[in-house]
Formats: C-alpha cells, sequence, structure tokens
C-alpha cells in the first residue's frame, strides 16, 4: 500500500504558559486538495495550535511536516514564504490605508526606492477576478463592511500562493449570500491542491463544507473522522465528552410586569433607526432578529446612549429617561454587551482583573478617590468563578484567553454593574456549544431574577430556543414582535424582508 503523502502534519504537539498546558500531544494531518475541520470547545487549543505552525509560538515539544520535509518557524514571515496563511477570526488590517496596500504590506512591486503603483493594482485586481470579489483594490479598508474586510484577507492568503490556509471561524459576520460566495472560493481553492484548515463552532457548516474533522478537548487529540461519517451529536459528544440531550436549558423565567417602554424611538445620524416601538417585561427574554444591516445593533446602541435619538422616549418603571451617555446609561441600570468583542469589548493589552471592574469604578473608589483593592480582587474572583473562565489567574492579560472565555468576562464585567436592563449583542458569536448552554443557562437565570434581557442573535435557533417574544427588525424599523412558542423561522424572514 503506498504510503500517504500528507501536506501537513503536526505530532505531539505540546505548548506550556505559566500555570497552563494549552497543548498535550496535540497531532493534526492535512491531505492536499481537502477541507480539514478542527474543532473543540473554546480552550481546548485550536487557536493555540495553528499559532504555533504559524510561528507565532514556538511549540515545547512535538515535530511539524511541511509536505514531509521538517519545518520549525520561528515568526509568521517565515510561515508565509513557505506556503502558510491564516485568515484570523479577529481582522488586523490597517483601516487608513487602500485595499490593496493591506495586500501587498511589507513586499510592495517595485524596488527600494519606489513603488510600482500600476503593476500592485493590476496583480490584485487579478486576484480578485479570480476570487469573483467586487472591490475596488484603490478603496480604504476603513470603508468596507466586515465581510468584504474577510474577503480582503482571503485574497490576501491567496497572495502568497499558500499551499495552506488556515481559516478561523471566517463566517461569524458573514450573510448567508456571502456564506455561500466564501464556500465557492474554498472550492475552488481546494480543487487547485489547497489545503484549508477550517475553525468554526457551526456544525452545519463544517458538515457542508469539509472532507476531515479534527476534535480537540482540553488541549489533546481526540480523534479524527471523515465528516461523511459524522452528526451534529457525534461531534458535540466528542467534543465535550459527554451527551447534550438539549442544545438549549429549560426555559423556567416567567415574564411578569412592564419595566421598560421604548416610544417612537429614530436616531439622529440616519438611515438608522427610524419610530421604533417596543416594550420589555420583569424577567422576560426579548429576542431580535433581522437580516444584515436591519439596523438591530444600532437600536440597542440608541437605547444606551452610545448613538443619539434624535425623537421618541425610553421609560424605565414608569418614568421617562434620557439615556444621553453611556455613563448615564449605566447608572439608570442599563448595560451593553457589544457586537464586537475585540474592537468594543475588551482591553487586550491588559489584565482579567482590569477588564472585570472597567464598567464599576465608583464601586471600587471612596470620596477620597483612594482605591479599594481587596474589593476589585475579589470582584473578579467572583466573576472567575460565576462565568466559569478558565484562567490561570485574574492578572492574566485577557487577549490570552480563548474567545469564549473573553466573552465571559465581559458578561461578568457587565454584572457586577447589577443591571435591571441587560442587552446582549450577539452573545455566543464565535463561542462553543458547551459555552453556548452555559451562557444560556445564566441569560434564562438572570431573567429568573426578574432582570429585563434583550438579546440579538443572527442564529435562528438560538432565538427560538431561548426566548419568550422575537421583535423583527427590517431596515431600521420594527416589522413586527412575535411571541416565540407560536413563530417559525418562515414568520420571522418574511418580517425581516418586510421593509426591504
Amino acid at each position: 500500500m503506498a504510503k500517504t503523502t500528507y501536506l501537513l502534519e503536526m505530532n505531539h504537539i505540546v505548548k506550556q504558559f505559566p500555570g497552563v498546558k494549552a497543548l498535550d500531544d496535540a497531532n493534526l494531518k492535512l491531505l492536499p486538495g481537502t477541507v480539514h475541520a478542527l474543532m473543540g470547545e473554546n480552550g481546548a487549543g485550536k487557536s493555540t495550535l495553528m499559532k504555533c505552525l504559524f510561528g507565532i509560538y514556538l511549540e515545547d515539544a512535538g515535530e511539524i511536516f511541511l509536505k514531509g520535509e521538517k519545518i520549525h518557524f520561528t515568526n509568521p514571515k517565515q510561515a508565509l514564504e513557505h506556503g502558510v496563511s491564516m485568515v484570523h477570526q479577529e481582522l488586523n488590517q490597517v483601516s487608513q490605508t487602500r485595499v490593496m496596500d493591506n495586500i501587498w504590506l511589507g513586499r510592495f512591486p517595485g524596488n527600494s526606492l519606489w513603488v510600482d503603483e500600476k503593476e500592485m493594482y493590476q496583480q490584485t485586481k487579478a486576484i480578485f477576478d479570480k476570487l469573483g470579489i467586487d472591490v475596488d483594490p484603490r478603496e480604504k479598508v476603513g470603508h468596507l463592511s466586515v465581510s468584504q474586510c474577510q474577503m480582503i484577507e482571503i485574497a490576501k492568503a491567496v497572495s502568497y500562493d499558500a499551499q495552506i490556509i488556515v481559516m478561523d471561524e471566517p463566517t461569524s459576520s458573514l450573510t448567508e449570500k456571502e456564506v455561500e460566495h466564501l464556500f465557492r472560493i474554498i472550492n475552488q481553492l481546494r480543487d487547485q491542491g489547497c489545503g484549508i484548515i477550517y475553525i468554526s463552532h457551526k456544525m452545519e457548516e463544517i458538515l457542508r463544507i469539509c472532507d476531515e474533522v479534527t476534535i480537540m478537548r482540553d488541549g489533546k487529540w481526540i480523534a479524527t473522522h471523515e465528516a461523511k461519517d459524522l452528526t451534529t451529536d457525534k461531534i458535540i459528544n466528542l467534543m465535550v465528552g459527554r451527551d447534550l440531550t438539549h442544545r438549549f436549558p429549560p426555559k423556567t423565567n416567567k415574564p411578569g410586569e412592564t419595566i421598560l417602554e421604548v416610544n417612537h424611538l429614530t436616531a439622529f445620524y440616519k438611515p438608522t433607526v427610524e419610530d421604533a416601538s417596543f416594550k420589555l417585561r420583569k424577567g422576560e427574554i426579548l429576542g431580535i432578529a433581522g437580516l444584515m444591516g436591519s439596523k438591530r445593533t444600532e437600536l440597542l446602541e440608541t437605547i444606551f446612549g452610545i448613538r443619539h435619538k434624535e425623537d421618541g422616549e425610553i421609560i424605565l418603571h414608569g418614568k421617562t429617561i434620557e439615556n444621553k451617555s453611556a455613563k448615564e446609561s449605566i447608572k439608570n441600570g442599563f448595560a451593553l454587551l457589544t457586537e464586537e468583542r475585540r474592537k468594543t469589548g475588551i482591553f487586550d493589552v491588559l489584565d482579567i482583573k482590569f477588564n472585570a471592574m472597567i464598567a464599576n469604578l465608583p464601586r471600587y473608589t471612596n470620596k477620597l478617590g483612594v482605591t479599594n483593592d481587596q474589593k476589585i480582587k475579589e470582584d473578579t474572583d467572583w466573576v472567575i468563578e460565576s462565568m466559569k473562565v478558565k484562567t490561570p489567574s485574574q492578572k492574566e492579560k485577557i487577549r490570552s484567553l480563548s474567545g469564549g472565555n473573553q466573552q465571559k468576562v465581559i458578561l461578568g464585567r457587565w454584572l457586577l454593574t447589577e443591571p435591571e436592563i441587560l442587552m446582549l449583542d450577539e452573545p455566543t458569536r464565535g463561542i462553543d456549544v458547551g459555552a453556548k448552554y452555559e451562557i444560556y443557562q445564566l441569560i434564562i437565570d438572570l431573567a429568573n431574577k426578574d432582570k429585563g434581557i434583550i438579546m440579538i442573535s443572527s442564529e435562528m435557533p438560538e432565538l427560538l430556543g431561548i426566548t419568550d417574544r422575537i421583535l423583527v427588525m427590517s431596515n431600521g424599523r420594527v416589522a413586527g414582535i412575535v411571541e416565540t412558542k407560536d413563530t417559525n423561522q418562515e414568520e420571522i424572514l418574511r418580517l425581516a424582508a418586510k421593509y426591504l
């Protein structure tokens, strides 16, 4: 029998950080011309393993082979030069420069004295045409949508003639149409012999687009199977080490009287939110659905005072409030967990302790301005324990945590402010199935404590699984509000298209 020729082999990889063994005998084998899923709960070691491949981290033990040749990259530049490219979940682009500058940064065509602008444009355009990307290479990156930026990163990977492309949660910010475009690009690259490592928590995508699946748990390799032999239930069982018989916790909250009224809310800058009205009851979980661009996020930002309102009123417990700023909103008992965790949620160069306490500074400072360090430590410990954050200590920089653990810290931060109205924008985006269940349970527990919960989600099963009612946005307007138990995906999608 002929020996299998792998494009990539990562054997017995070990990586330790202070107090944490992030990788413990991890393995991955990638065949050319295949899409290989890498799955596991947040903190399972997926990103760490890929960072060892890409030269961001240096492994402590183990071997990496590229087309049979042993390699040991000490920086990303070496990886790129050897045809290994990575499209990160959190895009790191220079927003004030042009698209083509971002793609060719550090290797501009021309010489040391001048850049060949014409050549750079033509090369960029050729790659875009090949991949079906409709973006002007001369456009500033800051003017693009998140999905367009995602496509630019994929084009950049292709520009290196990459043999291996790692894609980390590539569809987390894409519409259904954009996902289909991405899948066409992936199939095109696979047909050209490229090996794709695909990291995602979306089971349906994995089973549709991938050829093989490797599961990790607690830094260890658990199993590798052909995708055609797997089901969603089997993947979940391998990921969490147990059966999750129910995807959502039992709904135990019982909504009571109205605590919040939003009447004819219109944002100052248009086109955004227009004439939005709804009520929120004590102990209720109100979902917000809508297509990309429906202004769901803008609605919450206007309520929270990040966006100025032009008209309308916000009534809490029968009293009209203004919420002219985030500070005033927090004082009035509102909290907002934002959609873009890296951009607007965390202070990534600072530790968990700082990130946990930053929204609640008055709680820790007396009239003389003296900080109560012991209280900060106690509250941070509460966040770590109650949110089940995986970390060696509260002094760990938050950027070193997995995305799911970062999200738990932010959620804990807002709970420390003891809000009455908790607004969550895509709270489970980029989070694994086990951690999702924990957050669902936490949301239901908060509703049981008479909190009013407003939750935006792009995942329809999630909205149908844990909410009491669903408000549907369409082009900045409220298209309808439905009882969750009486609705279905078809009705919600019809409402979402009402004002398009």
